[in-house]
């Protein structure tokens, strides 16, 4: 028997997901050997004891979300025993030759390569909801080549050792290319794990089963609320049509998660707990991401966003619903301390993003690039070649310098360059003279009064945040 702490770790998992009597003792003793991985065992010298049991929490919190729907029987025990063999065997502890991967990589390149990509294979998709941070519609037919897709990941996969890849969009589900679907991807690359990002009305029984078998996806179906939140941004009836999609996914056993934007509108919905309630208790869900919105995509307004006093009452609900209700709450960018800060250009245990063009991106969120993928490909170069553009190189640089701020970790509240930096992501976009991914980016880089707007939040958010995270996370 495998007598380390991950050893250890997958073997009460897989205890706890096959015995239901004896479920809860293994549960507790799980409970005890993460505790004392991630509290009493952690030697990082910056994180304070609140910042250690913050992580406990959410790591606590994912586990007991994925039992009590265990023991509702809204998760198969063949989907239960798939998460552990791919996202927790292979993804977290690093088997199934990734952890191999990553030395090699580190050993060739001086650097340790990221953790996961987040691909947008298509613009496609059948709503036109306000504010969309991709723009995306019906109308919108830019789709990345399966042949271009499946040798992405095929790299990524080798040579970085990735074994965790998120999906968004457009409306994954619409995705066609060279006769495949996006459901090919977990099926050819069975020994990782997708998380795919969907708007749920595609999400048919038949869906659902062929979701359930694959075993290794999970959707994370969008919402904006309740109805009335969720229709009015996303169309009438929509709401319904993911009240169908939940029920076809928990018949069949898939775990599913939520995934909401918080603007000012939906806003006092998400401070409620009747809204996670709704969510988890009556409906089932094992996870949740929360997006605070940001002005970029389909007209981009500030006017959408939430204040600074407002995200600071969202970050507080958030710890209040992840140690009081323990449901597995993840919000970007409040809960920056469960990740080590922010994720984005590659980071250790981070990621890039890669859209339906090509381009290849350090977040989601930022709409700007140095390189695509097919023009890198074309010239026999590799994905790995984008870790190396000063665009990503001086983003993990002031990474680098403000969460390590002369041994004093720089305050995770406020973790991303581009939303709570402004400046500085300015600066660094100017210096390596990034490119726009769509006109909406370009239009958002010349608008002076935007880019005013977001560093008087930056500043107003400083104001709140940092005599808090002083006073409760600053390590003494």
């Amino acid at each position: 028997m495998d007598l380390t702490t991950n050893g250890l770790i997958s073997a009460f998992s897989k205890t706890i997901i096959s015995n239901k009597l004896t479920r809860n003792a293994a549960a507790k003793q799980f409970e005890k050997i993460i505790y004392k991985r991630i509290v009493e065992e952690n030697n990082n010298p910056l994180f304070s004891t609140n910042a250690k049991i913050d992580k406990f929490n959410g790591v606590k919190a994912m586990y007991l979300s994925v039992l009590k729907n265990l023991d509702k029987g809204y998760i198969s025990e063949k989907a239960a025993n798939k998460i552990v063999e791919t996202l927790v065997n292979s993804v977290f502890f690093k088997g199934s030759g990734r952890k191999k991967a990553m030395m090699q990589f580190k050993d060739k390149y001086g650097i340790i390569p990221p953790m996961f990509v987040t691909l947008a294979p298509t613009k496609k998709c059948n709503l036109n909801c306000t504010g969309c941070y991709a723009s995306s519609t019906a109308a919108t037919a830019e789709t990345l080549e399966w042949s271009i897709l499946d040798k992405i990941i095929q790299e990524l996969h080798d040579e970085m050792g990735m074994r965790f890849f998120v999906i968004t969009g457009g409306e994954p589900l619409l995705y066609e290319s060279e006769g495949k679907t996006i459901l090919d991807l977990p099926k050819k690359w069975n020994d990782s794990f997708f998380l795919m990002y969907t708007n749920g009305t595609l999400i048919t029984k038949e869906i659902s089963k062929e979701i359930a078998e694959l075993g290794n996806i999970t959707p994370a179906v969008s919402v904006e609320g309740f109805e009335d939140q969720t229709d009015k941004r996303r169309g009438k009836g929509v709401h319904k049509k993911i009240f169908n999609a939940i029920n076809n996914l928990r018949d069949a056993g898939v775990p599913f998660g939520v995934s909401v934007t918080a603007t000012k509108e939906n806003l006092e919905v998400l401070l409620s707990d009747e809204f996670y309630d709704n969510y988890f208790e009556a409906l089932g869900a094992t996870y949740m991401w929360i997006f605070q919105y940001m002005p970029i995509g389909r007209k981009f307004t500030t006017n959408l966003m939430i204040s600074p006093t407002q995200r600071f009452e969202l970050f507080k609900k958030w710890k209040q619903v992840l140690s009081d209700k323990q449901w597995f709450v993840a919000d970007f960018w409040n809960s920056a301390i469960l990740s080590n800060g922010c994720l984005s250009c590659g980071t250790v245990g981070g990621y890039f993003y890669i859209d339906w063009n090509g381009n290849i991106m350090p977040c989601v969120f930022i709409p700007y690039y140095k390189d695509n993928a097919k023009e890198l490909f074309s010239q026999g170069k590799k994905i790995s070649d984008v870790l190396f553009s000063d665009f990503f190189v001086k983003g993990r640089e002031w990474q680098k310098e403000y969460f390590n701020q002369d041994g004093k970790l720089g305050n995770m509240m406020r973790p991303c360059f581009i939303r709570d930096h402004h400046k500085s992501f300015l600066k660094i976009a100017k210096a390596t003279e990034v490119l726009p991914q769509d006109k909406a980016a370009e239009e958002a880089m010349g608008d002076e009064g935007y880019h005013q707007e977001l560093i008087r939040f930056d500043e107003e958010l400083k104001q709140i945040e940092d005599p808090y995270w002083d006073k409760v996370y600053a390590k003494k």
